[in-house]
């Protein structure tokens, strides 16, 4: 099993900035396994925000945060992040961080097997 954590969320003014932190602990984890942020605000669908592979060579970001959002991992410390600036109201939603079973880039929520409980991100304007 996988337990997978979230930390740094909070709220923030429009054009400020934070950074999520998601860390990955248990037997069956390894980090050859792909991470991705998800994000779900209140009546919609849970939507990939970003993604990495096992390297952290490849990633992958919606359009929507596309050039202001960063993710990184550093695997000494089972650990990925997501550095959010120029965050807008719109960004506001509860972030999730998932765990894939396969090493590359996990574009949907069904590429993923472990997740977290979620943190939530309050863009005010």
């Amino acid at each position: 099993q996988v337990q997978v954590a979230e930390s740094g969320g909070g709220l923030v003014q429009a054009g400020g900035s934070l950074r999520l932190s998601c860390a990955a602990s248990g037997r069956s984890f390894s980090n050859y396994y792909g991470m991705g942020w998800f994000r779900q605000a209140p009546g919609k669908e849970r939507d990939l925000v970003a993604a990495i592979n096992w390297t952290g060579g490849r990633t992958y970001y919606a359009d929507s945060v596309k050039g202001r959002f960063t993710i990184s991992r550093d695997n000494a410390k089972n650990t990925v992040y997501l550095q959010m600036d120029s965050l807008k109201p719109e960004d506001t939603a509860v972030y999730y961080c998932a765990v894939s079973r396969t090493s590359g880039i996990g574009r949907a929520e069904f590429d993923y097997t472990y997740w977290g409980q979620g943190t939530q991100v309050t863009v005010s304007s």
